[in-house]
């Protein structure tokens, strides 16, 4: 005669035999965590602050050179924080490709899906964390320009400030859709300042380029808060540079093998 037992009969708790999902919450520090504190990053974002601060330091010991306006310098602090800050999201989305621990993340978290949308919140995390930054590189430099007597116009306005905060995002997040579409750092890294750079140069000889693909005048244009007349090149660059490789790098990630 055999006797069959229930989980209950056993003194064992049925619910409990499923394992509850990952909060989202954690996954998201897990991959802040990759994200700050590697030796790499440690040193990609040393880099962020005293990039910046030459760069501001530039209008405040060369005044002829640029502007003397609060808008004028917040711009040239974007573009000191956005020198090295793509390459952090870069590597938040290639290094564990690279070093082969991509498995032991998906093993944790099968939905794949899950994992990019908390490396995607991270990058927007940290655009915010650097444009904060920025803003006080910023204030520093219009205090050290203004302590040496001269004049500064007080023209920051709502349009300067979102047009600033756009772009830091805007170029984070195409490193993101680099690092995702191609999965590996050297490649990632390599493509991010090798095609603005190419794209630029293309750009001098033919308006279509330098209108609708060069970074360095479709996205300027959403610093300079100069959306009349650009919203469809600007608006294509993005769908190119961000939409088109992201999507196309997530349906890679959930897709791909990695045994």
């Amino acid at each position: 005669m055999t006797a069959s037992h229930s989980p209950g009969t056993l003194g064992i708790d049925a619910g409990t035999s499923t394992p509850r999902p990952i909060p989202f919450a954690r996954l998201v520090r897990a991959e802040w965590a990759k994200a700050t504190d590697t030796r790499a990053a440690r040193w990609l974002l040393a880099l962020v602050a005293p990039s910046t601060l030459a760069m501001v330091l530039v209008p405040v010991l060369a005044p002829t050179t640029f502007d003397q306006t609060t808008a004028s310098y917040l711009r040239v602090a974007a573009l000191g924080l956005t020198i090295v800050l793509p390459v952090v999201a870069i590597l938040l989305f290639t290094g564990e490709w690279s070093q082969r621990s991509i498995m032991t993340t998906f093993t944790q978290e099968p939905r794949r899906i899950r994992v990019v949308n908390a490396k995607l919140a991270v990058s927007v995390l940290l655009s915010g964390a650097a444009a904060a930054f920025g803003g006080v590189v910023t204030a520093a430099g219009l205090g050290l320009a203004a302590a040496s007597g001269r004049t500064l116009e007080a023209d920051l306005s709502a349009g300067a400030i979102i047009g600033y905060l756009l772009f830091v995002l805007l170029n984070v997040l195409a490193g993101v859709a680099l690092g995702a579409l191609l999965q590996s750092s050297a490649a990632a890294i390599a493509a991010s300042f090798a095609l603005p750079a190419a794209f630029a140069v293309l750009g001098t000889s033919s308006t279509l380029v330098s209108g609708w693909i060069d970074l360095s005048s479709t996205w300027n244009w959403v610093l300079e808060d100069d959306w009349a007349g650009h919203v469809p090149q600007i608006s294509f660059s993005i769908v190119l540079w961000v939409a088109v490789p992201l999507a196309a790098g997530v349906v890679r990630t959930v897709r791909r093998d990695v045994g």
